[in-house]
């Protein structure tokens, strides 16, 4: 059973898939069942890859790490997501990008940011 919010990838081809409605099937990519990613925050490498949510000119600015993550072509940031209580906001990275992103929403509690790194996987605020 997925559940929405869950971010799911595929072992074989890197596929990875956001859940937004719940639902009783399994994802399934290659012709095996997807991986459900579990969201890290105080692991080891928190420090590079959990998202900090600061106030910014155009409202809210979510940057990777509390020391900017690499943003190398074999070790990167691939997307930075921000949810509040009805919305789910994306920005795509690549190599040579910041590794931050900004969002037209107002600095409000509830506020949720996830980041995706290549090598490390799925983290969260």
């Amino acid at each position: 059973m997925t559940e929405k919010g869950q971010i799911y990838r595929c072992d074989i081809c890197g596929n990875i898939v956001n859940v937004f409605c719940e639902g009783a099937g399994k994802l399934v990519c290659c012709e095996v069942p997807m991986e459900l990613l579990n969201e890290k925050q105080d692991a080891d490498g928190a420090i590079k890859h959990r998202p900090v949510i600061e106030k910014s000119d155009v409202g809210v600015k979510v940057k990777v790490g509390e020391v900017p993550h690499p943003m190398e072509e074999n070790h990167h940031i691939e997307w930075v997501e921000l949810a509040t209580a009805n919305q789910v906001f994306i920005q795509f990275l690549k190599p040579g990008d910041q590794p931050e992103a900004e969002f037209p929403v107002d600095l409000e509690t509830g506020l949720k940011a996830r980041s995706y790194c290549n090598i490390h996987g799925l983290w969260k605020s």
